[in-house]
């Protein structure tokens, strides 16, 4: 995306001093961060930084102990995910929950459930464009499928639902090489199809090679933030998260 662009762009999700708490674990110490129209950001950090806690309490999931949400400049906080996905707030939860007796056709009609319009037929031909795997497969049950279909599944099921904004939660966890190259192609082309993405991954170097920006959290605050390549590039990035 344009730097020019990114400036004047508006914010679409702005977190401010995010807290969440598990009974006595502070999971997430105050995080802030956002997101602009037609972005995307790229939320990274090792296992159990608060990245999942995080996603969770945005799309209300998660009750939050303090701080605010705001998404297209309201305040989103103690709203359901029900309410938010039908304002265009969408996630991809990791490990990708697909309704495993459903067959994949179904499962996209099921991210649909929100709408009301007459246009969920095309979007399916949509997103089997996006997945010609999937269109191959349309009348499968999704418990059959392997892990990297579901996850194709998963992304094409929350496209249904038209999303603003696309929350992704580490869309490349446990899958092949071969797969995880497939994953990050398609969240490419899902960001250049317009779609505005914050996308939460251990892999730091794919996301942010993808990304126009990108946040590292660390035991539940956000230490580092800048242009993703840069952050790319810093050699503190480089050492904690990409093994040199």
């Amino acid at each position: 995306m344009n730097s020019n662009l990114q400036s004047t762009a508006a914010t679409l999700l702005k977190v401010t001093g995010l807290k969440v708490a598990y009974g006595g674990i502070h999971a997430v110490k105050g995080v802030s961060f956002e997101v602009r129209e037609g972005e995307l950001v790229s939320l990274i950090g090792a296992n159990g930084a608060g990245k999942t806690t995080t996603l969770k309490a945005i799309t209300g999931i998660q009750p939050i102990g303090s701080g605010d949400i705001e998404y297209l400049g309201q305040s989103i906080r103690g709203q359901g995910a029900w309410d938010l996905a039908k304002k265009g707030l969408v996630m991809v939860p990791e490990g990708r929950g697909t309704f495993t007796r459903m067959t994949i056709t179904e499962n996209l009609q099921m991210g649909a459930f929100v709408r009301k319009d007459s246009e969920i037929d095309s979007d399916i031909d949509k997103v089997f464009t996006i997945f010609p795997r999937l269109k191959e497969r349309r009348a499968q049950l999704a418990g059959t499928m392997s892990g990297g279909e579901q996850q194709m599944l998963a992304m094409g099921r929350a496209l249904m639902a038209r999303p603003k904004v696309l929350l992704m939660d580490e869309p490349s966890m446990g899958l092949s090489p071969i797969m995880v190259d497939k994953i990050f192609e398609v969240v490419a082309d899902i960001h250049g199809r317009g779609t505005t993405v914050l996308l939460v991954e251990q892999n730091a170097s794919r996301a942010l090679s993808l990304a126009d920006r990108g946040y590292v959290m660390d035991s539940g605050e956000i230490t580092m933030d800048g242009p993703a390549k840069a952050l790319l590039d810093d050699p503190r990035v480089r050492a904690a998260y990409l093994g040199e």
